[in-house]
C-alpha cells in the first residue's frame, strides 16, 4: 500500500520557520516528482516545490522562492521542505504529492498525503 505521510506543521509567528516532512512507503519513488501544494481556504490547491527523488532538479513557486527549500532523503524515503521568513499568507493546509511529471496540475500526481496545516500569525 503506498502512503505519503506529512508531518512538522503548527503555528508559528510571523518571520518563524517550520520543516515539513514527506515520508513516502510502499513502492520505488525513484523515477518520481514529489511535489509540496498547499491550499488556504477557498482557494484553489497549489504547486509550490517539487522536487526528482533521482536528481537535483528543483521547482519554485514565485511566492515561496528565496524563502523555501525542497529537499529529499533517499535512505530515508523522505521529501522536507524547510520554510522559513513565513508569512501569514502561508497559512494553508499543505500537501505532499508524488506524480510521474513536474507539473502544477493537481490530475498529475497519483498519490496525496492527508496534509498538514500550517498556521502563521501576524
Amino acid at each position: 500500500q503506498v502512503q505519503l505521510v506529512e508531518s512538522g506543521g503548527g503555528l508559528v509567528q510571523a518571520g518563524g520557520s517550520l520543516r515539513l516532512s514527506c515520508a513516502a512507503s510502499g513502492r520505488t519513488f525513484s523515477t518520481y516528482y514529489m511535489g509540496w501544494f498547499r491550499q488556504a481556504p477557498g482557494k484553489e490547491r497549489k504547486l509550490i516545490a517539487g522536487i526528482r527523488w533521482s536528481g537535483l532538479s528543483t521547482y519554485y513557486a514565485d511566492s515561496v522562492k528565496g524563502r523555501f527549500t525542497i529537499s529529499r532523503d533517499n535512505d530515508k524515503n523522505t521529501v522536507f521542505l524547510q520554510m522559513n521568513s513565513l508569512k501569514p499568507e502561508d497559512t494553508a493546509l499543505y500537501y505532499c504529492a508524488a506524480g510521474t511529471v513536474l507539473s502544477a496540475n493537481t490530475y498529475d500526481y497519483d498519490y496525496w498525503g492527508q496534509g498538514t496545516q500550517v498556521t502563521v500569525s501576524s
